[in-house]
């Protein structure tokens, strides 16, 4: 078992620009300490300057990065692409462990406003529109139906309010638990 019952787990999937990270900054900017952003494409890209594969090395230090900061009374979110197929079973086994609420968002955002979103990023420089479409996985939910869907019509100041709001992030208790 990891974390506390008071401990909040979030997990922001979603294709390539889809606004995983910017949700993610939304959250921890409006939440403050205590909060704990684990970013599949830094933890991947930089810290093991890994590619993404079945059974890679970033899914296990995934796993312990949020796992190690729920232990350490932190609320988290997980955030990345996160494909189904290669995370699937570990995102299963820290909700399945998690002592407190999990909560699982899908953001979802269709190709064309995906290329249109990737064309305004430094990394677009280095991955063409055909590589990213090859990637693109439609509503590439988990297998266990956990996931609220979010669409692209969803502003990112409300995604991230109604992110805190479901999850009980936005209660001045959890942060008095984080931050005494």
């Amino acid at each position: 078992m990891v974390g506390t019952p008071d401990t909040r787990l979030v997990v922001l999937r979603g294709n390539s620009a889809s606004g995983k990270s910017s949700v993610a900054a939304g959250l921890r900017e409006r939440f403050g300490r205590g909060l704990a952003l684990v970013g599949q494409d830094h933890l991947r890209r930089v810290v093991l300057r890994e590619r993404d594969r079945p059974d890679g090395a970033n899914i296990g230090l995934i796993d312990t990065v949020a796992r190690y900061a729920l232990d350490a009374g932190y609320h988290v979110v997980v955030e990345g692409i996160l494909s189904a197929g290669h995370y699937g079973p570990m995102l299963a086994g820290l909700r399945a462990d998690h002592r407190g609420p999990t909560h699982h968002y899908y953001l979802d955002v269709p190709l064309a406003e995906t290329l249109v979103r990737h064309a305004t990023k430094p990394i677009a420089r280095e991955v063409s529109e055909d590589a990213l479409a090859s990637w693109y996985r439609p509503l590439d939910l988990l297998a266990e139906e956990v996931e609220s869907v979010i669409g692209s019509a969803s502003a990112l100041d409300d995604t991230v309010e109604r992110i805190l709001r479901e999850t009980g992030l936005s209660s001045p208790d959890l942060r008095r638990i984080t931050d005494p």
